[in-house]
């Protein structure tokens, strides 16, 4: 036995548990993976340099998908180079603009909002996708912190209503990245290696207050369709979630880089996702280079015990393994697909 401690990097246990584990390698019926990254969101300025389009449609599609959904703050040109960039396959690729938020406090925001939206919706845009760029980090011209429902903001909610545009909204990040990166910190190791991660500071707003302006815009707007990203921002308490989806009609979730939070609470997990068959889209934050989806398929559809949601050998958002929870297929198929084509409108 070595007498030296190990650092916390260097622990990396095997589990010795025994269990029966199916295998999962395609998903049950085809899918739409209605929350990904295409463009230069996550990709950077030069995404249209990176990826061959067509070679990754070619691989995403043998691997059971039927469309994904790119989700791009992008606008006037920028917007048209997404659109260049997937050309060769907008059969595949559904795609949502956004718009240029750092105008907000300029006489003709709303103006500009309205062409802006119209505009792109005309070249094919089927949503906005506004981003926490704003809720988490967004000054106005008095210097400070802009909320999410902030009043200016409203032009934004308007014209997605009025042209029938489902806004996707990432508001807030796991509540773990709100609280001091000390001992009790459960995403420690995530936030040692990604310390720009953390919003732990008295200046920003609080999770807490995150979640208070997030209930008031969807409140405010009851004729724009939203999609709370991430597990309408609060995986971590799906009763909470689950309380809102009951209130707000004009709510809905996907599930996208949550599997660690979903599966590790699989009871919950499995009575939210069947109360709210009709309002969870299927995503995962992948983009070029992600293809493997199996371990989403493996916690939506088996009953698997205690396996890794990633292929790390850390896991990154925690040191702890999921179980599936066994869904029927009439709801895999809403998950997977159908509620996707209903609320996105493809």
């Amino acid at each position: 036995m070595s007498s030296t401690p190990l650092l916390l990097t260097e622990y990396m246990p095997r589990s010795e548990l025994v269990v029966e584990r199916q295998t999962v390698t395609q998903p049950k019926v085809p899918v739409i993976d209605a929350h990904t990254h295409f463009g230069p969101l996550t990709n950077g300025p030069d995404f249209d340099t990176k990826y061959d389009t067509e070679a990754e449609v070619a691989k995403l599609r043998e691997l059971g998908l039927e469309k994904v959904v790119t989700l791009e703050v992008a606008w006037d040109a920028e917007l048209d180079r997404v659109f260049r960039k997937l050309e060769p396959c907008l059969d595949f690729f559904v795609v949502f603009g956004s718009v240029d938020v750092s105008r907000l406090d300029e006489p003709d925001f709303e103006r500009s909002v309205w062409k802006t939206v119209s505009e792109s919706k005309a070249k094919g845009v089927r949503g906005l996708k506004m981003w926490k760029n704003i809720s988490l980090g967004m000054k106005d011209k008095d210097g400070k912190y802009v909320p999410i429902d902030d009043k200016r903001l409203q032009p934004i909610w308007q014209a997605a209503a009025d042209l029938d545009l489902p806004i996707l909204i990432h508001i807030a990040d796991p509540v773990a990245f709100f609280r001091p990166i000390d001992q009790y910190n459960e995403r420690y190791e995530n936030l040692l290696k990604h310390p720009d991660w953390s919003f732990c500071a008295p200046e920003l707003f609080t999770f807490e207050e995150l979640m208070e302006q997030q209930e008031n815009l969807i409140a405010s707007n009851p004729n724009t369709t939203f999609v709370v990203a991430h597990g309408g921002s609060y995986s971590e308490n799906l009763s909470q979630v689950a309380a809102w989806l009951r209130r707000y009609p004009n709510m809905h979730i996907d599930i996208a880089a949550r599997l660690a939070e979903f599966g590790r609470q699989p009871y919950t997990s499995r009575r939210f996702f069947t109360e709210f068959q009709d309002r969870i889209l299927f995503g995962t934050d992948y983009g070029p280079g992600y293809y493997d989806r199996t371990l989403y398929y493996e916690f939506l559809e088996t009953w698997n015990e205690y396996f890794p949601y990633t292929r790390a050998p850390i896991p990154g958002q925690g040191r702890w393994n999921i179980y599936g929870i066994g869904l029927e297929d009439e709801i895999l198929e809403k998950v997977y697909n159908k509620n996707a084509k209903r609320i996105l409108k493809i």
